[in-house]
């Protein structure tokens, strides 16, 4: 995804001048094309994240479009105070990279575990906030990260992630996008975490359970309607994030589910519950002990879909 980013913003800083790339002494090789392209739109602040959003604040108010970019919680909890006060309060253009969402830096420990920087990018006035699940979403947002107005956070993977998207895509602020579209199940996904859920509602259709799939991009603005629409439509609905379920997207859909009048179908929340992640190993390692590889996520659909649907179903077999 960082590659996909850096070469969509290229494009867009050759197209307008006011596109400037702020880092924090990170992304040598990553982040040296751009650089050597666009001197004068390129700055290194050294290890100062305080600082390096407060000189992106300074230039957004100048009439400049801000892009700080740095790994793990570096750019967003390490400066939360700055991101919140001159950032947000300001509503200043200042769009905050993440790279390496989740367990990218599994091997690094807790220091470098994102796993809560969506629910504290979510709490923010003004923060539009982004998560693509594959690399053609990534260059698409990266537009649109830079058309709108005012403060946006960008969460991205590492590098290696799929192109789950073989179509064209076109989506807007806000729109969740439909891989499936109808299922008795509603899975909702949020980031990187996307090729698992693919897989997995792969496996659910050849045990006989039909799944929708949706990735929500945009956690905030949330698509209320889409999850209105599957909670009428669906007999249990399943949030996939490689986050803590606190916040991120499983507490944004239960906020969603809890104001809608009537019955309403099961929620299951699938990501971290409890504590900190303190087991250390690579993306997959980490993705497994927590509950989000492709067969842990077929699991808590088996266990949890309504009995007498799972029950119509072996009858049907």
């Amino acid at each position: 995804m960082r590659d996909t980013f850096v070469r969509a913003l290229m494009d867009i800083a050759r197209q307008d001048q006011r596109v400037m790339l702020l880092t924090a002494d990170l992304g040598f090789g990553v982040l040296t094309p751009f650089a050597e392209t666009f001197p004068n739109q390129f700055l290194n602040v050294g290890v100062a994240e305080q600082n390096m959003t407060g000189v992106a604040t300074g230039l957004a108010l100048e009439g400049k479009i801000v892009f700080t970019y740095s790994i793990g919680n570096f750019p967003t909890l390490r400066c939360l105070e700055q991101i919140r006060n001159d950032v947000c309060y300001h509503d200043a253009s200042v769009k905050i990279v993440c790279i390496g969402g989740g367990f990218c830096y599994g091997p690094l420990g807790i220091s470098h575990h994102a796993t809560e920087d969506l629910a504290m990018m979510r709490a923010l006035p003004q923060m539009k906030v982004m998560a693509p699940g594959d690399l053609a979403e990534t260059g698409l947002i990266t537009r649109i990260a830079y058309e709108t107005p005012g403060p946006c956070y960008l969460r991205l993977g590492r590098g290696g992630e799929a192109k789950i998207h073989q179509d064209a895509l076109n989506f807007f602020l806000g729109q969740g996008i439909p891989l499936v579209s109808k299922g008795d199940v509603a899975l909702l996904s949020t980031g990187g975490i996307l090729a698992n859920a693919v897989k997995a509602r792969e496996s659910l259709a050849g045990l006989g359970i039909s799944a929708s799939l949706h990735s929500l991009p945009f956690l905030q603005p949330l698509d209320h309607g889409l999850i209105r629409d599957l909670a009428q439509s669906s007999r249990l609905m399943v949030t996939i994030e490689e986050h803590s379920i606190t916040g991120g997207l499983g507490g944004a859909v239960a906020e969603v589910l809890a104001e809608l009048p009537g019955p309403k179908p099961p929620l299951v929340r699938l990501g971290l519950r409890q504590g900190f992640s303190s087991e250390v190993g690579d993306q997959e390692h980490l993705r497994e002990i927590y509950g989000l590889s492709p067969d842990a996520i077929v699991q808590r659909v088996k266990a949890t879909l309504p009995m007498e649907k799972k029950e119509a179903r072996i009858h049907a077999v």
